[in-house]
């Protein structure tokens, strides 16, 4: 017996030391670029400072936070009245008072906490430290325990996070008099007390078809009515996802979480409830066939409820009042387009920034509109009434900041730079209309956070060559200090870093400037020719080249990690994209998918024709999504240009857009049969791979196996991964991101070959 125990861990060890032999070699097999193309997906972390958290105190100006590594913390306090930033803490006295709390020193060098709350009107403070709660005085610097809560009383104090039935979470709603809660569960609503933790149930008619729902439920004023919407989605289409990885299949019928053109969409029927009586007030007007409602906000005398109706079409948008009581609306103004109006926050043509911001007398509210061509800020009265136009030019406002009533001033953040349009700066206008001014001055984004008292903000700004600097100004724009700046040590020595180019092209139309952004491998040869990618959106939704330092949410951040394997990538924003002006964006309408693909051609040889090392016999493009419809068209439309493509979760066909784009599927036929990537399938020359999961209710798998089948009819060869049980989001990092990302690395490897050396000629080189 013993001898068999004996040879059983014998073998044991040795299983072990193979698979660790193994793992070595597997990790001193990958090759440098390869490292490199793993160590870029995650570019932001080799970045530190650049960015605060502004924690606001009570004289509205002044604020606190914190830097530092977790186990060196330090926490300041920015007083912008004396222009003075010094540590909130003295850390050693604080250290010390603790460690008789605990009876022991913290492990940490500095503060052994990052956040905290102020009690007894800042002179006291709240922190916790190995789970427990204690209270630091101000003046004397004394800690103690402070006072413990059950779980029980503690759940009462924060939302809860509920499952939601079609797509994500319902999260509980607090009352502005932070006395209750709004939550959801089993589809009907109920109140949760924030004293006693006592649930009171508002509604009981809610059921899996026909369900309440608190996304975007707005409270009244006095804390005595919600308004929110309920989902009518008895007959809307539904999504098969087979759970193939179950001892047995199962199918489970979802809601679909996009809608095609022709479907029965989903109704959302608007109420106002009232707290105590619990009567349901509907607001009949959003309940018309052939519109949609959003909710605004109340009105700050709580009169009444304002609402975004648009039509299903998107021509019409207009912005209604509805009496809390009866229900009852009126019109307060209505914009009109003949092709979409972009506003309401209505999907799918959400853009940067709110269209609607209240006054903070409540005597009136800004209005962005699009009604000249270009994104700019209306003033109006409560009755609907314009008053005045605030701004005006060829340059579109982003979004309302601040508003300072009492000096009249109007703070907004706008694309102003004819030289670079999407250059992100803060601007103010007075309220009369005059005095408009640039505040921030370098080139790039500058995220602005202002102060409560309208009296100074913060600018985070940067470009994607020019890492984040954190500055605090007055708000005339005068610069007060730099609160931090960016250090990016370990981007250049681990990651051996070089800026990202941006550059202009013209568009297929030849007149149209372009921007994008260009990338380059860590160890770039100007003597070699490198394989081409693409990394591809094309979608009238959002744009996709980066404009800020490591700013690559979502999958653009291949665009930096495949260049290190040996490519040049670039993105670029094409006409139809949203961000500038309404005839940009409009180039779609009624064409859709007819402009995209030469623009983007036109971009690719338009950059080589001035970048000999680009070698346009090895060009590639990777999309996700609706980029990997693209993606996959741009194979089928243009199989001279692209040889190799990745086409990730993309729909077949372009149904989900088309209401807005095309028009409705009974008119225009012929718009949604040139949209279709189905009847291209005979096109494909070069390498295609189609990767989607089989869990995918926003673009269902259903559009993949269409398109499969379109290339098995057509005897075209191609490539398929199928990721069982993945959703849409493949690039996330749980689930199978890291197997994505791999197979992303490897069909471009293998099928563009980066590490084919081809060295330029001498006429190329000439021409560099």
């Amino acid at each position: 017996m013993l001898s068999l125990y004996l040879k059983m861990f014998i073998i044991l060890v040795i299983g072990l030391s193979s698979l660790v032999l193994s793992a070595r070699a597997q990790e001193t097999a990958q090759s440098e670029p390869e490292a490199m193309y793993y160590r870029y997906l995650e570019l932001a972390s080799y970045v530190k400072g650049g960015s605060i958290e502004p924690h606001w105190m009570a004289d509205g100006s002044s604020f606190w936070y914190a830097e530092g590594a977790p186990a060196n913390t330090l926490i300041y306090k920015v007083d912008p009245n004396a222009n003075t930033k010094t540590p909130l803490f003295d850390t050693a006295h604080l250290r010390q008072a603790l460690t008789a709390v605990l009876g022991h020193e913290s492990p940490c060098q500095g503060l052994p906490f990052e956040e905290f709350t102020f009690v007894d009107g800042e002179k006291a403070v709240k922190f916790t430290v190995e789970d427990k709660e204690f209270i630091l005085q101000l003046d004397t610097y004394t800690v103690r325990r402070a006072p413990v809560l059950s779980e029980e009383e503690k759940s009462r104090l924060v939302p809860q996070v509920t499952p939601n039935s079609p797509w994500g979470y319902f999260v509980d709603v607090l009352s502005p008099d932070r006395r209750w809660f709004a939550g959801v569960k089993e589809h009907n609503l109920y109140l949760r007390s924030t004293y006693d933790g006592r649930r009171v149930p508002l509604t009981t008619d809610g059921n899996e078809d026909y369900w309440w729902d608190n996304e975007g439920a707005t409270w009244s004023p006095n804390s005595l009515k919600l308004a929110l919407h309920k989902h009518d989605y008895r007959g809307a289409p539904r999504v098969p996802i087979v759970h193939y990885l179950k001892p047995r299949e199962e199918v489970e019928w979802v809601l679909a979480d996009h809608f095609k053109a022709g479907d029965r969409r989903p109704r959302s029927e608007y109420f106002i409830l009232e707290l105590f009586s619990k009567q349901q007030i509907r607001i009949g007007a959003c309940a018309e066939p052939g519109y949609e409602c959003r909710i605004a906000d109340w009105r700050p005398d709580g009169l009444e409820l304002l609402l975004f109706r648009q039509t299903t079409d998107d021509k019409r948008l207009e912005l209604i009042a509805a009496d809390p009581k009866t229900g009852a609306t009126r019109i307060v103004l209505t914009e009109t387009q003949k092709t979409f109006v972009t506003g309401g926050e209505r999907p799918p043509l959400l853009v940067l920034g709110r269209i609607f911001t209240w006054l903070p007398d409540g005597k009136g509210f800004l209005w962005l509109s699009e009604r000249d061509g270009w994104r700019h800020l209306y003033l109006y009265d409560l009755e609907g009434n314009l008053i005045r136009r605030l701004t005006e030019g060829a340059w579109p406002v982003v979004r309302v900041v601040a508003v300072d009533e009492k000096s009249r001033w109007v703070y907004f953040t706008a694309h102003g730079d004819p030289q670079r349009p999407y250059d992100t700066h803060l601007y103010r206008v007075s309220l009369d209309g005059t005095g408009l001014a640039r505040l921030t001055e370098a080139t790039g984004q500058h995220e602005i956070q202002f102060a409560p008292s309208k009296q100074f903000f913060i600018d985070i700004h940067s470009t994607v060559a020019r890492p984040p600097t954190v500055e605090l100004r007055r708000a005339d724009g005068t610069l007060l200090r730099i609160l931090s700046n960016a250090n990016i040590d370990a981007l250049i020595s681990e990651l051996k870093w070089r800026s990202p180019e941006e550059f202009a092209v013209k568009a297929a139309d030849g007149e149209t400037d372009l921007y994008g952004a260009l990338f380059k491998p860590y160890d770039f040869d100007p003597k070699r020719k490198y394989p081409v990618i693409e990394v591809i959106y094309a979608s009238s939704r959002n744009t996709i080249v980066p404009r800020a330092f490591t700013a690559y949410p979502n999958y653009r951040g291949l665009a930096p990690a495949l260049a290190q394997l040996g490519f040049i990538t670039f993105m670029v924003d094409a006409r139809g994209t949203p961000e500038r002006s309404k005839a940009f964006r409009d180039v779609v309408y009624g064409s859709w998918a007819r402009h995209e693909i030469p623009d983007h051609v036109a971009t690719l040889m338009q950059l080589a024709e001035k970048r000999p090392y680009m070698d346009l016999t090895r060009v590639g493009i990777v999309g996700q999504s609706m980029g990997g419809y693209f993606a996959t068209r741009a194979l089928l439309l243009a199989p001279d240009v692209y040889h190799v493509g990745v086409a990730s979760a993309g729909p077949a066909e372009a149904r989900d857009v088309g209401a807005t784009f095309i028009g409705p599927p009974g008119t225009i036929k012929e718009g949604y049969e040139h949209a279709s990537n189905l009847r291209l399938a005979a096109n494909l020359r070069g390498r295609l791979l189609l990767i989607h999961g089989t869990s995918d209710d926003t673009t269902p798998f259903s559009e993949t196996m269409k398109m499969v089948a379109e290339l098995i009819r057509a005897n075209k060869h191609f490539d398929l991964l199928v990721m069982p049980g993945q959703g849409h989001s493949l690039w996330e990092l749980d689930g199978s991101a890291p197997y994505w990302r791999e197979a992303i690395r490897r069909y471009f490897q293998e099928h563009l070959k980066p590490e084919k050396v081809v060295l330029l000629s001498e006429e190329e080189t000439s021409l560099k």
